[in-house]
């Protein structure tokens, strides 16, 4: 035979955790070696089949598709108890057998990959223990078209050869011949120098020729050079979380595991050339063909009267049409339907439409919210009739081209946004209406990023984290949402000249560390391989057969999941699942459609209207007079501050603004200044210009800019008389950046305008205009899909504001974060949030809207379900009590009334701590004091009352008695202490704030609000200011000491990193929930910025507002002789030099005398609010 050789026992990155061999490297490698043909064999999955087979293809190298399977001892069905690690070894046992063994298998045929197919999902949904598990009744239900091998060292045949077992491992590799048959067998040699293999190798051979099997040799390759060991041993020891040092750790011998040249493997395995041989004839033996693009619709079931899917589309269109539109409907909507409904029946997808129009039929019959359309979907006209979206299509110049090109046949996508808790509920419904074993959800595979790398890479060489730490912060942030290579960060590379010029830090610590050199260096081996494998967001694939007729599948339960209740998810990813042709549908679960349907729930709950919100007028005054003040937290798309900034520019008038804004802010339109030229042009402060009189028509409605991807469409139809999909192409080309591709619609777009009429100069440059805006023009129907969800949120916020934040805030509430922005946002717009008051609070935030009948401000009502330790069944009983027997009267009115479930003293306390019963004027600490003893005495009184025993304390059938109860002491903490026990139970300060009052102060003495420094640029430096909340002090290992802690003030926080060099000088000054000023670097590189501090000072509250005049805001409806008694008590009790204002009513401004002058220092401002309200006081 030749001198070549194909490597059939090979590992990719699909190992994952394992292989450290990138799959474009892997079989560029082989190719360049000559060789013709390379195997896969991933453990125990197939995730990476189909990355392989076109790599493969693509190269010119035959794929062998295999899968190096995990074996149980003797059944799937074992589970026995494993002692210490499981690694890739198969784990030790206290039977002394593994729990896993190896078997290498590759298809032969396509026949064989069925039955591949079959083998990697049954491991998953059978045998399922620490890994996916095969046992011999499955491979013998499986074996046809499938050559097998003896496998590794973890196999069974060599197993028991290393327990020195002969005649088992003779048996064991007869059972396995027996299953797939002489000549299909292979007794499989390594040789990478383990003293193991030694060993065994002569056995081995003495078993194949007893057996009369052929044998082969492979290098068990899991990475690509041999240079790669490094990586590959780190890459381990990420899997295992174990360092380098660490002599007892999973670990491969030697250097050898690599895909070494055909000479090499020759030279390795002269003595038995014919095991290298053996790998050739199995290459030529194995011949799979994979087919790609071939749609695959699943059936859609008919009903009676339809003999097929075109005839029922149309039928329910042209009814959806008259529904939409009217009769009789005008000639332009019946043309695009007649031309949608035929370019969708001659490619084939009309049961693509009827699946999407039953899901979406489905979820609005029963009540869930759907989007009103996202992506290219919203410009077609048949999916607005059925529903499916809810813009139209004619109206708003939206192109079905766009979204079904008839020149250029790819499946259609149709993303489906649902209120996020219904999700799971429309795949059940899908599984139910197709078949279990046709619906899945699909597989994403999270990679190691640049970062991360040098994280991973530090910590398993054993540095300490601080080194890791600094090298990941000295890597570019992102480069228009792009990360930045670890190697475009050490050479300049085409497409990352940015990321390099950010980098130079970063190379001069390679070049003057050892130590980063080091790490930097590992971190490159690990970058962009696999990690780990997870479900994704919206992915589905429907199948027209079972699922495992086309790919394989897997169920990992999670620790303590039945096996049963994990979900069906591909082993291909989304990418994989649309090559094959099959149905991939996106079912997203959006939070804000949550929103849109509690706020109109709640809406109907204090208001007793229904409001419709798919049916409101898009031009309501309301709406666009908060947009264009910039009031936009809290909606949909439109609530970062730049966008807001944006917004107060564009001044918006109009939904068309809406779409505008959210095309506009994005990396490339801003990049180009688009979104300041949009809005300058809107509002007179730049002329409105055209590069041809005729584009007026085209792009009056944005302003001369072509900020859409349609309106590029339709310039080259207006100018070069190309028909919209061949505009299309020409959008889609632009965006490729393919040089010959580009030359070619260069020509056809010149000699088009020539046949139109417009001379070749100005083809020239309106091809070059064309071009350049094709970078940064958007979507136009996605803009308007998602515009329509911006407009519907902030029609809800700006006339429905306490309904809509109460929704918004339980929609949060486990993300403290973002709960905090929303609270802040309903303190800007005077909506107080009150405490959790137990005669008032539901589950979830609970809106009292002012309905100008009882004079009361609107506010809203924390939800008891956020309170630390009270839990929905507890919060549902107290409310059943509630709603059964009326308001609690008092403190131990509840306590007699509730469930004793409820009454566990740890729930109580939290109630307590949270001011759940201040309503009742119980003080707190007085409450806190003695309820443990009331909680007693209650219980043990209810528990003899039920028992019927008499008590000396009252008759048991009248009802227990208390009147051995203590009273409750009335005392009370300082405002400081309420408030820290209300931030532990709720996670956020509500009846007040730490800050409250001294906002102007604090924003004299900062540069910027905590939220707005998450839009500014990384590594500048800035003072925020704020309470001190989460604070963590530890050593290092040095032994210095530093510390974390989060810094909020009222509209955000953010972490605070402070090193032992700034800790040294400024330690002292960090007390939990003290008023600190920071000054230090921002590190915004990662998702959640940070303050790398360099000094601290800490913010004098008592003096913070000295010299300033306090304002009084005194409701007229609260002005009676007791309250004004009260206030002026309180005045004459805090005398000083600060001026006093009264604010009575809307419009009457009253200043005190300076008899009245005070010191709001020491206590007056908590008095007043106490008896006025959290928002009575102010500086001025």
């Amino acid at each position: 035979m030749s001198a070549s050789f194909t490597h059939l026992h090979v590992h990719t990155e699909y190992s994952l955790l394992d292989g450290a061999a990138r799959v474009g490297e892997l079989v560029k490698a082989a190719s360049d070696d000559g060789q013709k043909a390379l195997g896969i064999t991933d453990h125990g999955n197939m995730y990476g089949i189909l990355d392989f087979y076109r790599a493969c293809r693509n190269n010119d190298v035959k794929p062998i598709i295999g899968t190096e399977a995990y074996m149980a001892h003797e059944t799937r069905f074992e589970r026995f108890s494993r002692r210490g690690r499981v690694d890739d070894s198969g784990g030790e046992t206290e039977t002394g057998q593994k729990i896993m063994y190896h078997l290498t298998l590759l298809a032969e045929n396509n026949i064989g990959y069925k039955n591949m197919i079959q083998l990697a999902s049954r491991a998953f949904l059978e045998g399922y223990y620490y890994k996916p598990r095969v046992d011999w009744e499955v491979l013998e239900d499986h074996s046809e078209g499938v050559i097998a091998t003896t496998g590794c060292l973890g196999g069974h045949v060599l197993q028991s050869l290393l327990r020195d077992d002969f005649q088992g491992a003779l048996d064991k590799a007869g059972r396995l011949q027996e299953i797939f048959g002489r000549g299909n067998l292979f007794v499989e040699l390594q040789d990478q120098g383990l003293p193991e293999q030694i060993r065994t190798n002569p056995g081995l051979v003495k078993i194949a020729k007893e057996i009369g099997a052929p044998i082969v040799a492979t290098n068990d390759s899991h990475y690509v050079k041999q240079e790669d060991s490094h990586a590959h041993d780190a890459l381990l020891c990420v899997q295992t979380g174990c360092v380098m040092s660490d002599p007892n750790r999973f670990k491969f011998h030697g250097d050898q595991h690599y895909l070494k040249s055909a000479n090499e493997m020759r030279r390795l395995f002269s003595e038995l050339p014919d095991a290298c041989d053996n790998t050739l004839v199995i290459a030529e033996r194995c011949n799979v063909e994979i087919e790609f693009g071939n749609p695959q619709l699943p059936d859609f079931p008919l009903p009676d009267g339809f003999d097929s899917a075109d005839s029922y589309l149309s039928h329910l269109t042209l009814n959806g049409a008259k529904e939409r539109w009217g009769e009789p409907l005008l000639d332009e909507i019946s043309d695009r339907i007649v031309y949608e409904l035929r370019t969708i029946s001659d490619m084939g997808f009309s049961a693509y439409f009827l699946i999407t129009w039953d899901l979406i039929r489905y979820a609005r019959e029963r009540g869930i919210r759907v989007g009103p359309g996202r992506g290219s979907a919203v410009g077609c006209a048949v999916s607005f009739c059925l529903g499916i979206t809810d813009l139209d299509p004619i109206k708003h110049d939206l192109l079905f081209e766009r979204f079904l090109n008839p020149d250029r046949i790819s499946m259609p996508d149709i993303d489906m946004d649902f209120d996020s808790r219904y999700r799971d509920e429309i795949i059940r419904y899908a599984a139910d209406k197709y078949g279990r074993d046709h619906v899945a959800q699909i597989v994403t595979f999270s990679q190691i990023k640049a970062r991360a790398a040098v994280r991973d890479a530090a910590r398993v060489l054993g540095h300490p984290y601080a080194i890791g730490d600094r090298i990941a912060k000295a890597m570019p942030p992102l480069v228009l949402g792009r990360d930045t290579p670890i190697s475009a960060c050490m050479e300049e590379i085409d497409g990352y000249s940015d990321g390099y010029k950010m980098a130079a830090d970063l190379r001069s610590m390679y070049s003057a560390d050892p130590d980063v050199k080091q790490i930097v260096d590992v971190a490159r081996g690990l970058e962009g391989l696999r990690r780990q494998d997870g479900i994704h967001a919206a992915a589905v694939v429907i199948t027209k057969d079972p699922l495992t007729d086309y790919l394989p599948i897997q169920r990992k339960p999670e620790s303590g999941q039945e096996p049963e209740e994990a979900p069906i998810v591909t082993q291909y990813d989304m990418y994989g699942v649309e090559d094959l042709g099959l149905l991939k549908m996106d079912f997203l679960g959006l939070r804000n459609l949550d929103v849109i349907t509690d706020t109109i729930d709640l809406i109907k709950s204090t208001r007793n209207f229904e409001l419709d919100i798919d049916v409101v007028e898009l031009d309501d005054k309301k709406t666009f007079q908060m947009l264009s003040k910039g009031d936009s937290i809290g909606v949909f798309q439109l609530e970062s501050g730049p966008i807001r900034s944006l917004m107060r520019s564009l001044n918006p008038t109009s939904f068309d603004d809406v779409a505008a804004l959210v095309a506009l802010y994005r990396p490339g339109p801003m990049a180009a200044n688009m979104h300041n030229d949009y809005a300058d042009r809107k509002n007179g402060r730049k002329s409105v210009s055209y590069f041809h009189p005729d584009a007026g028509s085209l792009l009056s409605d944005t302003y001369g800019l072509m900020i859409y991807q349609e309106s590029v469409m339709r310039v080259a139809q207006k100018f070069a008389g190309y028909s919209l999909a061949q505009a299309d192409n020409l959008r889609k080309a632009c965006g490729k950046k393919d040089r010959a591709l580009m030359k070619k619609e260069r020509e056809g777009f010149l000699s088009g305008c020539s046949k139109t009429g417009y001379d070749s100069d100005l083809a020239e440059e309106l091809f070059d205009i064309i071009e350049q805006f094709a970078d940064y023009a958007f979507n136009k129907s996605h803009a308007y899909g998602y515009g329509l969800v911006a407009y519907q949120t902030a029609f809800l916020k700006a006339n429905y504001p306490v309904e809509y934040l109460s929704a918004l805030l339980t929609s949060v509430k486990s993300n403290l974060d973002k709960a905090a922005i929303y609270l802040n946002e309903c303190r800007l717009l005077g909506i107080e949030v009150t405490v959790p008051a137990i005669n008032l609070a539901h589950s979830s935030f609970t809106p009292i809207p002012d309905l100008g009948e009882s004079g009361d401000k609107a506010k809203i009502v924390f939800g008891l379900s956020a309170i630390r330790n009270v839990g929905d069944g507890l919060v549902d009983l107290i409310v059943q009590e509630r709603d059964k027997a009326g308001p609690f009267e008092d403190f131990n009115n509840f306590l007699e009334r509730c469930d004793t479930s409820v009454l566990n003293k740890r729930t109580v306390e939290s109630l307590i701590k949270a001011g759940a019963f201040d309503s009742f004027g119980h003080p707190r600490q007085g409450l806190l004091e003695v309820h443990e003893e009331l909680i007693s005495l209650t219980v043990s009184r209810r528990r003899e009352h039920d028992m019927g025993v008499l008590s000396l304390f009252g008759d048991a059938e009248s009802g227990p008695v208390f009147d051995e109860r203590p009273e409750i002491p009335d005392i009370e903490f300082d405002k400081s202490q309420k408030l820290t026990f209300e931030k532990e139970m709720l996670g956020l300060y509500v009846s007040d704030h730490p800050l409250k009052g001294y906002e102007n102060a604090l924003a004299r003495k900062t540069d910027s609000k905590i939220i707005e420094l998450r839009e500014l640029e990384d590594g500048g430096f800035v003072t925020a200011g704020g309470v001190v909340t989460n604070l963590s002090k530890r050593w290092t290992r040095r032994g210095d000491l530093m510390a974390t802690f989060d810094l909020e003030d009222l509209s955000s926080s953010i972490e605070v990193m402070v090193f032992p060099k700034s800790m040294t000088e400024h330690g002292h000054k960090l007390l939990d929930d003290s008023v600190l000023l920071v000054k230090g670097r921002l590190d915004s590189r990662e998702d959640s910025p940070k303050l790398i501090c360099s000094e601290l000072e800490t913010f004098e509250t008592s003096t913070a507002n000295l010299g300033q005049s306090i304002q009084v805001d005194l409701p007229l409806g609260k002005v009676n002789e007791q309250t004004i008694s009260e206030i002026k008590q309180l005045l004459n009790n805090y005398p000083g030099d600060v001026k006093v204002f009264f604010r009575l009513g809307d419009r009457q401004l009253l200043r005190l005398t300076d008899d009245f002058s005070v010191d709001p220092s020491n206590g007056l401002i908590a008095e007043l609010r106490i008896l006025l309200g959290v928002d009575s006081v102010s500086f001025i």
